[in-house]
């Protein structure tokens, strides 16, 4: 509460300033406890004296005590939302652990602003819709705390919000019926009815002991049973009932669960027996039957210790072909590599507990874990995931715990990104969700500040990958050039290679503002950049020639 002090005043005046603090106070508690505002988000206009450096479309705010506040308050993204001419008003959004109300007084202590003020929640004229929250109505809904976890969780210490934000991302996408996502697993329960309408059929083939559209595979109506080469992918071991359903269960259809993606089309590739095995070969084969087949998603909650070159060049035709490829990091509880997490272009997941910790152990062994190294990217809620059973329609009391529980949400992710914009490439999609992922989540101390080994880039955030307009780095970062830079990510020293007339490099944060520059650049066959000053995160890397134009540019990520 505000006290003013007022004396030597009259009557007449004290009456005046009286009425003017009482209304003073009533509209401050109004504002301070008005629910419909984005807690982590806020807007700005700049005074007209206040002009901004535009650099090939990024706003760059270089402004010392500006830009250290967006630093220590983890500013997210920023996007201009107001008119395109004259760029002075911008959605700035922050981590959603921060005070924005804090944040909205440095703001105004800066005096560069008309304004700073809530990015307020507004309602059509209608009946009021339960405020920006998509809520299924699935029976067992409330179980599903990876979607949306309210703290409560019976069968484990929880944090709310401790989750990906699906409630508010459905909001934004639900999904799309042209999207096809390939469950590579132990197969399905083809005729559950949370996969009722929602399993892939090939429209080039029928069933009559032929192969009508000659790709190889006679009357694979469904996909294919890999492992016992036939063409009937039904689930005889149970996991890949439980993954299939955690992408793409039917939703708000009063039963069950509901998937990440309502809507999408679940090819189905059996490539493990009834043990829960199955050889890289089956594998290997399933990846380029779902790329030829249609796939934009591929989800292998698979994994196995050996490097294999032939599933390495699968993986690859995938990403050649514009299919996104999730997959597991294994449940060891240590760094050792398993693959196809282990290749580049895959995305890697790990798993988290309904507390934000890393998943170690999962509730079946006091010895396993969730794998962690440098190759994973990022990390998604996966023990205690209850789903589909593969003996039952009925029986919706199983839950599984593992890496395999985390991916497919990240699979499912991937398909409402693409269901948004179907043109995004691989390499789009996984620099959404990398950036869009929340970092710092947990109090382990394995989670550090930019990319970790543990936790990669943050627990996903599929409402926050969904958003529009956000400040991203992928736009420019995948262009086709000539330029390649390694390792990547690096620890200090960035090697470059390629276009000879590059003669300067400007680095950038996910914010755009430049942090680092080097002119009278001279690049050869290849030159090495030495970065160690900046911290962990991810960045862009902009390359000119000597008329100070960017002809490349290239994200890079600092561990």
């Amino acid at each position: 509460m505000r006290h003013y002090m007022i004396k030597q005043l009259d009557k007449g005046n004290i009456k005046k300033h009286l009425f003017l603090i009482i209304l003073i106070f009533i509209v401050t508690t109004a504002f301070s406890q008005n629910k419909n505002v984005n807690k982590n988000q806020l807007i700005v206009k700049f005074k007209s004296s206040i002009s901004l450096k535009t650099t090939e479309g990024r706003q760059l705010f270089k402004h010392k005590e500006l830009d250290k506040i967006n630093k220590d308050n983890k500013a997210t993204s920023i996007s201009l939302v107001g008119n395109k001419k004259q760029k002075n008003t911008y959605r700035i959004t922050f981590d959603a652990k921060q005070d924005i109300n804090h944040i909205i007084n440095l703001y105004k202590k800066l005096h560069l602003f008309e304004y700073v003020e809530h990015d307020f929640i507004g309602f059509g004229g209608g009946k009021q819709k339960t405020l920006l929250e998509t809520i299924p109505n699935d029976t067992y809904f409330t179980r599903q705390y990876g979607l949306y976890n309210g703290g409560t969780f019976s069968l484990s210490p929880a944090i709310e919000d401790a989750d990906i934000d699906m409630e508010l991302a459905w909001d934004i996408e639900q999904g799309d019926a042209s999207i096809i996502v390939a469950i590579l697993d132990s197969g399905a329960k083809l005729d559950h009815p949370e996969f009722n309408g929602r399993i892939w059929e090939n429209p080039n083939e029928t069933v009559n002991g032929i192969d009508d559209d000659n790709n190889g595979y006679i009357d694979d109506i469904n996909g294919w049973d890999f492992a016992n080469n036939d063409n009937t992918p039904t689930d005889d071991h149970g996991h890949g009932t439980n993954v299939a359903g955690i992408v793409g269960a039917n939703g708000n259809n009063n039963l069950g669960y509901s998937g990440v993606d309502m809507n999408c089309k679940l090819m189905i590739g059996k490539i493990l027996n009834n043990e829960n095995s199955g050889f890289y070969s089956w594998w290997t084969e399933a990846i380029y039957y779902a790329v030829d087949n249609g796939a934009k998603v591929i989800n292998m909650s698979v994994g196995g210790s050996g490097f294999s070159s032939a599933m390495q060049d699968a993986i690859n035709y995938a990403y050649n072909n514009g299919v996104v490829v999730v997959a597991c990091m294994m449940n060891e509880n240590n760094n050792t590599t398993y693959y196809p997490a282990g290749y580049q272009n895959t995305i890697a997941v790990g798993a988290t507990n309904p507390n934000d910790e890393r998943a170690s152990p999962f509730f079946w062994s006091a010895s396993s874990g969730s794998n962690y190294g440098n190759h994973i990217d990022v990390v998604a809620p996966g023990n205690y995931i209850y789903g589909l059973n593969n003996e039952s329609n009925t029986n919706y009391d199983y839950y599984w715990g593992g890496t395999s529980q985390a991916a497919p949400l990240v699979t499912g992710l991937s398909s409402l990104l693409l269901s948004q914009d179907p043109s995004r490439s691989p390499d789009a999609i996984r620099t959404i969700i990398r950036n869009t992922a929340e970092d710092q989540i947990g109090n382990s101390t394995e989670d550090t500040a930019g990319f970790d080994i543990y936790y990669g880039y943050g627990r996903i955030n599929a409402h926050q990958a969904l958003l529009e307009n956000t400040l991203s780095i992928s736009e420019v970062d995948l262009k086709n050039l000539d330029v390649s830079v390694s390792p990547n990510p690096f620890s200090n020293l960035l090697t470059i290679s390629g276009k000879p007339e590059i003669k300067s490099i400007i680095i950038y944060n996910i914010l755009g503002v430049e942090i680092f520059r080097k002119e009278n650049f001279s690049l050869t066959n290849y030159s090495k950049l030495d970065l160690s000053h900046i911290d962990s995160g991810v960045y862009l890397a902009s390359f000119l020639n000597g008329s100070g134009k960017i002809i490349a540019s290239k994200k890079v990520i600092k561990q």
